[in-house]
């Protein structure tokens, strides 16, 4: 149980540093990312199927910086609960189109799986993905790829993906 604490403690710090590494900006000024957030379309809520299968979200602090998570179930043995968090960032206008844009994301964040008669699982992830926001609709879908590295209660490594939908407010 000490191993986990710590590691949710080492993932808090990890997003917490990447936070407020993009906040300064490369010029130190916050204030634009301020500014931005404040735009429509910064929240998106929906579904991912895949590993897991729940409830997603993602938040953009910028034009091309984003926090993701999702909660969910999943399919793996004595698993209940799947849950995780990414700093993601992203490249727009992957292909050109009419009705939307594509976008290229990529990011490091951490996981953890809730298990059921066996030791919790904690690791880092990094995904890498695509996404489609409609331009008549407030909707995006997204396709992602994740591989992870558990380090406790065991180093071990595996590969997780899913695909989903979100409404953006």
């Amino acid at each position: 149980m000490k191993q986990l604490r710590m590691a949710i403690g080492g993932l808090i710090i990890m997003v917490t540093s990447t936070l407020a590494q993009e906040a300064s900006g490369p010029a130190g000024g916050g204030a634009a990312i301020i500014a931005e957030a404040t735009d429509s379309d910064r929240l998106g809520i929906g579904l991912i199927l895949g590993e897991p299968t729940g409830l997603s979200a993602k938040y953009f602090f910028t034009e091309k910086f984003a926090l993701d998570g999702a909660v969910g179930w999943s399919f793996h043995r004595e698993t209940d609960v799947h849950l995780h968090a990414d700093a993601l960032w992203h490249t727009h206008d992957l292909f050109d189109t009419s009705e939307g844009r594509g976008s290229l994301y990529y990011g490091v964040g951490g996981r953890t799986k809730f298990r059921h008669r066996a030791e919790d699982r904690v690791g880092v992830r990094a995904p890498v993905g695509v996404s489609f926001k409609f331009d008549r609709a407030p909707v995006d879908l997204f396709v992602e790829v994740a591989p992870v590295l558990d380090f406790a209660p065991a180093t071990r490594g595996s590969l997780t993906a899913g695909i989903g939908a979100r409404f953006w407010f």
